[in-house]
């Protein structure tokens, strides 16, 4: 009782005069009218979080209301794509690394620097390195709103003792002790497990481990985390790099291990599981081990969960523990109308008054460093052990970020084919990514 009226207290010194101030006539705002500004998410979840954000700052900003619409993720973008195409898109969106270059070289975002600088934002208050991923030549497209890493998660009745999981280990040669894992929690038709000479790989009941192969040119949810901490690097920079290096001999061996563990038994092979999602056969107690990220632990430890489920950090490869980490943002629409109230709701949503509203709801952890707390608190408070997604984040060289560049798309679908003919069997790993690594960085030229 104490901390709410404490955070209510907190939201309301936040949002008197310095959000009224942002849309005042030299913001560029249409002040002296009531305006409705659209806000686009696409995370069901979440929305509850941002309606109560949305609700504080009407009450300080009685002239805005914001409206907020939910799509699921692959139709968010298509929307969002023919609504900016069309010059109808939301005044705000929640926007994401991998999209918003195409928005930036098609001049359809708008740079937020001059107000940035004008109410002094101290952009060191966030997660460390988030900040800098919206930035361009000295524009920056966006505030830091949340990040998520990767960890395991396990299935606790298939996986038994979970001894030495917290500690497992990885390499692209025999596969470490998150292989052996991996295979002693594979089992066949007869209850033999994949440590056994007599397991049969052709009669396997519930699979060790789930690849995911639908993972663009990142790889976040598996194969990328492994191939780093091999040692293997996307790009000659990050972000805006122009020569990515999937030709590398160290992603080379990373997705020969994965084809090895599916060749194995240990997981199931692509042209047999490739309709369904991860999330189905892992609830269907189908599969013992996955990588997920920390958007997820509300589907895995919720109430609604189909199994009982723990999270494991990363295994450790040869170069040390390595997780991706991702951050959303806010963006303002370059075309709107009202750039002045779409700034004060966007730095509202990149303050503290919002994210220990979001924090307090543990849905995801805010990009501030102290609302990020709060979520770690109430996951703890409702018995929710997440603390391997903050362990990683604060893990001094544990951290990277995905690859921003331009021509995301393109590059995305030319790597995801070539990974899913190496899985099939069309062309080993090391011709199949030279030949994408080759069409990728033609895209540059």
């Amino acid at each position: 009782m104490f901390r709410r009226s404490r955070t209510a207290a907190v939201i309301a010194a936040a949002l008197a005069l310095p959000l009224l101030h942002a849309c005042s006539d030299d913001s560029g705002a249409d002040s002296g009218g009531k305006v409705t500004l659209e806000y686009w998410l696409w995370d069901d979840k979440q929305q509850p979080a941002y309606q109560a954000c949305a609700d504080e700052f009407s009450k300080a900003n009685p002239n805005i209301s914001v409206k907020i619409s939910q799509t699921a993720w692959a139709q968010y973008w298509q929307n969002l794509t023919t609504q900016l195409a069309s010059g109808s898109a939301p005044d705000v969106w929640t926007d994401h690394a991998s999209y918003y270059p195409q928005f930036v070289t098609s001049n359809q975002i708008l740079d937020i620097q001059p107000f940035v600088d004008k109410d002094k934002i101290d952009l060191k208050q966030y997660q460390g390195g988030l900040a800098d991923l919206f930035v361009k030549d000295g524009k920056r497209y966006g505030l830091p709103k949340d990040w998520d890493t990767m960890a395991v998660v396990y299935n606790t009745k298939l996986v038994g003792d979970a001894t030495g999981l917290d500690k497992l280990s990885w390499n692209p040669t025999d596969g470490g002790s998150f292989e052996q894992a991996i295979a002693k929690a594979t089992v066949d038709a007869n209850g033999k497990n994949g440590l056994d000479p007599a397991f049969d790989k052709t009669k396997v009941k519930v699979y060790g481990f789930l690849p995911e192969w639908a993972d663009g040119s990142q790889g976040q949810n598996g194969w990328g985390d492994l191939a780093v901490s091999n040692g293997f690097s996307y790009l000659d920079k990050n972000p805006w790099g122009t020569k990515y290096k999937y030709d590398d001999p160290k992603l080379a061996e990373t997705i020969s291990w994965f084809k090895h563990v599916t060749d194995a038994g240990y997981a199931p092979k692509y042209d047999k599981t490739s309709t369904l999602g991860r999330d189905a056969v892992m609830d269907a107690g189908q599969a013992a081990f996955t990588i997920v990220g920390s958007w997820t632990i509300g589907s895995y430890l919720g109430a609604d969960a189909k199994q009982q489920y723990a999270f494991a950090p990363l295994p450790t490869g040869p170069t040390g523990r390595k997780t991706a980490i991702n951050g959303l943002s806010d963006a303002i629409y370059a075309g709107t109308k009202h750039p002045g109230e779409a700034w004060a709701w966007v730095k509202f949503l990149g303050s503290s008054a919002c994210q220990d509203i979001v924090g307090e709801k543990a849905v995801v952890f805010p990009a501030i460093k102290s609302a990020a707390d709060k979520a770690l608190a109430a996951h703890k408070a409702a018995g929710r052990d997440v603390h391997v997604f903050t362990d990683e984040a604060a893990a001094p060289g544990g951290t990277f970020f995905l690859p921003i560049t331009d021509h995301g798309n393109e590059v995305s679908q030319i790597v995801q084919d070539a990974l899913q003919g190496v899985i099939l069997g069309q062309s080993s790993p090391a011709d199949g990514l030279k030949k994408a690594n080759d069409q990728v960085n033609a895209l540059f030229k």
